[in-house]
């Protein structure tokens, strides 16, 4: 329901992420994230049971917990008698310490799929897109870490092998996202331009999967069979996972393809392994929820909603998600 409120916390939301983007002093860079926070929590808020006021609070206490470590980090930064005692590699440790707690990059992702799996469809889309703007901008100033390395390598990890034992449709893509965010990270690492192509298309990519699923009301991998969707539907079911999954020629392929080349091009070849061996993994727990619907081929059940997603509006998600080959051609 867009109402007054609504669009009063959408606006001060973006307004915030806007803050981040063009804030040139670390100081402004948290109170953008901060009015970002603030203005989400409403947003997480408006379904009002038990789960919502539950994701709420510990939305608010991991993002607390990260502005807290972020604003003591600029603190000591801009403190001339504390700034050559601490050293610059500690303060910007501090600071992508932060970031990562804000983003739910692993050790710190506990929180990220439990949330997930207590809110709604429209929010999920949210903090699994625009939420990631502000933190990932201000990680992007501190690329030059020692420890990135280990970060990237452990975030793919954790992605991957989280989502093996789930049935949750929101907690998979929690993990999934938990794994993009590694290869985002590395985008920055070796070619710091490329992480807002990169966070684009695979907004896109969830924005459409949650639609979907959002117009199935579908939470478990279950209930997307119980829905009976159409061959269309079922084909659109089948080339998003596989375009998140980064397997050509779909869309998702392309800027993991980026990635790829920019890690070639800097001799990082044991990290890139790791990540395209992660990259398998996912693609393996995607193609377990793609063969149920694959296989499944007529239904008849008892209690059949009737759900039913737009013809065109699938028909274009399937178009934009087979587009590759043109946008190759274009020297994206």
């Amino acid at each position: 329901m867009l109402n007054s409120s609504m669009i009063l916390f959408l606006t001060t939301m973006v307004l915030g992420t806007s803050i981040v983007i063009s804030s040139e002093t670390w100081l402004g860079m948290w109170m953008g994230l901060e009015m970002n926070l603030i203005s989400f929590i409403p947003i997480l808020y408006k379904s009002k049971n038990m789960s919502s006021s539950e994701s709420c609070m510990i939305y608010f206490l991991i993002q607390s917990l990260g502005s807290m470590l972020m604003l003591i980090s600029v603190l000591l930064n801009s403190s001339i008698m504390i700034s050559p005692i601490m050293g610059e590699e500690f303060i910007n440790m501090a600071l992508l310490l932060s970031m990562m707690i804000k983003l739910g990059v692993p050790p710190f992702h506990f929180w990220f799929p439990e949330i997930l799996e207590k809110m709604s469809w429209t929010s999920c889309a949210i903090l699994m897109t625009w939420q990631k703007i502000a933190p990932l901008c201000v990680m992007s100033y501190i690329v030059n870490n020692s420890i990135l390395p280990i970060v990237i390598t452990l975030t793919v990890i954790v992605g991957a092998i989280g989502g093996l034992n789930q049935t949750s449709l929101r907690k998979i893509l929690g993990y999934s996202s938990i794994n993009h965010m590694g290869w985002m990270i590395a985008c920055m690492k070796f070619n710091n331009e490329f992480w807002m192509k990169y966070l684009m298309i695979y907004s896109i990519i969830v924005l459409m999967m949650t639609t979907l699923f959002n117009s199935y009301s579908s939470f478990f991998i279950n209930q997307v069979i119980n829905s009976s969707p159409s061959f269309m539907e079922k084909s659109l079911i089948i080339i998003l996972f596989l375009s998140l999954g980064g397997l050509p020629p779909f869309i998702g392929f392309l800027p993991k393809w980026l990635v790829i080349q920019s890690m070639i091009s800097s001799n990082s070849v044991t990290i890139m392994f790791i990540m395209i061996m992660s990259s398998l993994i996912t693609l393996f727990y995607y193609l377990r929820l793609i063969s149920s619907t694959l296989l499944i081929y007529s239904t008849s059940i008892k209690w059949n909603m009737n759900l039913k997603m737009n013809p065109n509006l699938t028909l274009l998600m399937i178009t934009i998600n087979i587009s590759l080959p043109v946008i190759a051609m274009l020297n994206f």
